[in-house]
């Protein structure tokens, strides 16, 4: 079902009409406004492609002659190599009074800086960290909330050539721990609380018992959360050095000079969730990132100078590091701590509305909330500056595909857009030149060769399968820190499919050339061989006004598996059998007749990570009594206890 068609008028405004018409001079190609024919090239000639997008962005930096440098090993390709640049210099690339970063708490508090003041702190900062002996390749780690501070220490760092590495507050301790201490960080930057659904939390009374353990940090610099007093005094920590954030971004005389690296130069450490073991310390690179998201930014998402760019995220998920890149576009950003839906549910998208967002990110579970309240939004906010949404985190449903544009906002382009922290980026995400279809992902990301395998390494279309990118491009992590000989790193992409990236979705190619995404394969539903992905029985389910949400998962049972529901129901609803009957009717007839749940049990929570996913092979682990190792990962980690010992699955 269509939903929504660019005008004429919107595809010639795009930054990806321009993009067009600036490779068709360069290569003497006529592309016509084809989306599927520019990503056919860019697939085709990917040394020309990645090369086109420096220039056209104008990337300050050294470029090189050499555009792809070949290897056998997937991973080991490097594309501009020897060229240099400074991550920090492209982020910083405006420096005048108007703003560049607008900071907004749950409470109502607000902040800006504008560019003059975000280019001398962030000088200041790298100059202070270098009075600290950091050096290129020293980890600098945060365990900060969404604010300013943060932004301008990720850049301070990346600025000198060191390595920037973030978790957010509401990771425990044991988190951090295991995070942070693979990594050993020379200085360790903390907020001394956040705010989150109206309740205060100490964040610095955590910090004795993470400093003991990591005992590479030297350095604690201390900031304070936006509007609240200052410290009367510092902590004092035993053999540790502190700082206020204050002293560490004082005006300085010194000048600052951007020193360039090279393109395959560590810039950021990321962590894999963590749900099946210990994070795995993913490190991307410096130029990989920059092109990568300057490409998503401007060419799938039409970020343009001036744009306000919102995303709900926290430091510990990678769209805090897409959102802060947006910068390199002339963009301003605006950041949100706290509880999404504080006292109202259309907190977000006032908050849109009052700012002028132009572009607004979500994940698909707050879309969803917000289908749940029947609100119509678009009576109360006029949203006019508004042009994109973004959605991400799991897989939007056709019903919120069609409740964005019945209830939020008619005229706007809708991207679901799916990539992850393994790649910092996307695979799969919108374009200006094509409609938008109810539950559909718009497109493949351009460079990426993203395509559907089955089981024997085949290309399938309008079949279930495995996505995989069977190109390399500059956004592949370089490794996992301490990982010997690449092992872990080659079990993770390069297991299933010799030499060819195999990211663990599992994914169908539509005759409108978009994607949609049914969930993790390591949770697709198999019994009798036959497989379906969860994210296809959540749609139905969910559609029942009785239920608030769901998790399903398959047990093994009986030399088979078995497809087992968990319910969260809402207020005044009882799971009696007339509703035990409509459920298993609606999967049968909408979803799979072998799908149908041969148990659904009534909870009172779903265990998901920090970023929101829902973890169903935590539960079906537990279901099938295999040990958790790893309940840090989790926000809610109690919330798995209610499936241990579940009487109904003994049988």
């Amino acid at each position: 079902m269509r939903l929504w068609k660019p005008s004429s008028k919107t595809k010639k405004n795009s930054n990806l009409f321009k993009f067009e018409k600036f490779i068709s001079k360069r290569f003497n190609k006529n592309f016509n406004e084809n989306f599927k024919k520019i990503h056919d090239w860019s697939v085709k000639n990917q040394g020309d492609f990645w090369s086109s997008v420096w220039d056209f962005s104008k990337v300050k930096g050294i470029k090189s002659n050499t555009k792809v440098k070949k290897s056998k090993k997937f991973y080991k390709n490097t594309f501009l190599p020897n060229s240099r640049l400074n991550f920090c210099e492209n982020l910083l690339s405006k420096n005048t009074k108007e703003k560049a970063i607008t900071f907004i708490s749950e409470n109502g508090y607000r902040e800006i800086r504008n560019w003059n003041e975000l280019n001398r702190n962030v000088k200041n900062i790298s100059n202070n960290f270098k009075k600290l002996n950091i050096k290129p390749k020293d980890r600098i780690a945060a365990y900060m909330p969404n604010i300013p501070e943060t932004v301008e220490a990720f850049l301070g760092t990346v600025a000198i050539g060191a390595i920037w590495s973030s978790c957010s507050p509401d990771f425990g301790i044991n988190g951090v721990i295991e995070r942070f201490s693979q990594i050993k960080p020379k200085i360790l930057i903390v907020t001394n609380q956040y705010f989150y659904n109206g309740k205060k939390i100490n964040i610095l009374e955590r910090i004795p018992k993470i400093i003991k353990k990591i005992t590479s940090i030297k350095h604690v610099i201390i900031s304070i959360y936006p509007g609240q007093p200052v410290l009367k005094k510092l902590p004092n920590y035993k053999n540790i050095k502190t700082h206020y954030w204050n002293n560490i971004i004082k005006k300085d005389v010194l000048k600052f000079k951007f020193p360039k690296f090279d393109f395959e130069h560590d810039l950021i450490i990321l962590y894999s969730s963590g749900t099946t073991g210990k994070p795995k310390c993913i490190c991307h690179k410096n130029g990989g990132v920059l092109v990568q998201h300057l490409k998503e930014h401007q060419l799938h998402c039409d970020i343009k100078e001036n744009d306000n760019v919102f995303y709900f995220t926290t430091c510990g998920w990678m769209m805090w590091n897409w959102l802060i890149s947006v910068l390199a576009s002339k963009a301003s950003i605006v950041l949100f701590d706290g509880f999404p839906m504080y006292k109202r549910d259309d907190l977000l998208i006032k908050i849109a509305n009052k700012e002028n967002i132009t572009l607004f990110g979500v994940s698909a579970k707050y879309i969803d909330s917000l289908r749940k309240t029947k609100k119509n939004f678009k009576k109360v906010h006029k949203l006019e500056k508004l042009r994109t949404i973004c959605s991400t985190g799991s897989p939007l449903s056709s019903d919120c595909f069609k409740f964005v544009y019945k209830n939020i906002k008619k005229n706007i382009h809708l991207a679901s857009i799916s990539g992850g922290t393994d790649i910092v980026s996307c695979f799969v995400l919108g374009n200006l030149y094509q409609p938008v279809h109810a539950g559909e992902i718009q497109s493949k990301g351009l460079g990426m060769d993203v395509r559907v395998f089955n089981e024997k390494g085949k290309s399938i279309l309008n079949q279930k399968g495995e996505l995989v990118c069977t190109n390399p491009f500059p956004s592949m992590p370089s490794k996992f820190w301490n990982d010997y000989k690449d092992t872990k790193f080659k079990k993770a992409y390069f297991n299933k499919y010799r030499n060819i990236w195999h990211h663990g979705d599992y994914a169908q190619i539509t005759n409108n050339n978009g994607l949609i995404i049914s969930g993790r394969s390591d949770t697709t539903l198999n019994p009798g061989g036959v497989r379906l992905g969860t994210a296809e029985i959540y749609s139905e389910v969910e559609r029942f006004k009785e239920i608030k949400e769901s998790l399903v998962v398959g047990q093994s049972w009986d030399n088979d598996v078995r497809i087992i529901l968990f319910v969260i129901l809402n207020s005044k609803y009882q799971l009696d059998n007339n509703l035990l009957k409509k459920l298993k009717l609606q999967i049968r007839k909408n979803a799979s007749p072998r799908h149908v749940p041969r148990k659904i049990i009534q909870i009172h929570d779903i265990p998901r990570t920090k970023s929101g996913k829902i973890v169903e092979l935590a539960v079906k682990n537990i279901i099938e009594g295999n040990e958790i190792k790893n309940k840090e990962a989790l926000a809610n980690p109690e919330s798995l206890s209610q499936f241990k010992n579940i009487k109904e699955l003994q049988y």
